[in-house]
């Protein structure tokens, strides 16, 4: 049996899957090597056309949507780029954070070696809001660099601009990077959960989706449970949220 997404909505104009961390959306020159991608394997399992119409980062599990046609694709496109769609993610952080917190911090667009370098001329940073709330703190009893515990948070970001990486790099601006970012993250707290947990991805996961359907107009809110290895994961951690239930 052929590789199958995980359907979280479907109707005749929109398709949403939760997408594994680990699996690109669509072919890419940033991972020529790469084989699997979320567009052609849900093309096969829907055995019809789809269009994409956001992304999410390789590492990134959760929600991704799909239009049917290219007349809602258009449509939700438009939706995403004036900011209409509420976005909510899950991630943990090294150390922590504000209960409630607000990053207004402007973004460069351009690739990966020029996200924090306007000289070098990739273009101007655009401006970029991210506003989170920590649901669980934790304290675990394991050294970390020059510390002799090692302090997580578990947030819900939600962006309000959808810029390059916004997240990753929003909580690398406010030094609580993002635990198994491998590009703007700390590179001992990503050793250390590979080591004590096992745990060898990004953790941040695009929780919840809100949009206006584009034919009926009626609110659709999507939800997208995290993998048992995330969950299992939360459990060591000592976070005992009941995520699966909201």
């Amino acid at each position: 049996m052929s590789e199958q997404l995980e359907i979280l909505y479907q109707d005749k104009l929109l398709v949403a899957v939760n997408k594994p961390s680990g699996l690109l959306v669509h072919r890419t020159n940033i991972d020529r090597h790469e084989t699997r991608f979320a567009l052609q394997i849900l093309r096969r399992q829907l055995k019809q056309k789809i269009y994409p119409v956001h992304r999410l980062d390789k590492p990134t599990s959760g929600v991704l949507l799909f239009a049917l046609t290219p007349e809602t694709a258009r449509q939700m496109n438009d939706q995403f780029r004036h900011r209409l769609v509420e976005k909510s993610y899950l991630a943990v952080v090294r150390g922590w954070t504000d209960e409630i917190g607000e990053i207004d911090y402007p973004l460069v667009d351009g690739p990966i070696k020029a996200a924090y370098a306007e000289q070098l001329n990739s273009n101007k940073p655009r401006p970029a809001v991210t506003r989170y709330t920590t649901l669980q703190k934790v304290e675990l009893p394991i050294a970390t660099g020059r510390y002799t515990s090692s302090r997580y948070a578990l947030l819900e970001a939600r962006p309000k601009t959808g810029r390059r990486h916004q997240l990753r790099r929003h909580f690398k601006h406010i030094f609580h990077p993002l635990i198994g970012d491998t590009t703007y993250g700390d590179s001992q707290h990503n050793r250390m959960f590979r080591q004590q947990f096992s745990c060898n991805r990004l953790l941040l996961h695009a929780w919840k989706q809100g949009f206006e359907h584009p034919q009926t107009g009626r609110q659709v809110a999507l939800v997208a449970p995290l993998s048992p290895e995330f969950r299992q994961l939360l459990d060591r951690l000592g976070i005992t949220l009941e995520l699966g239930k909201n």
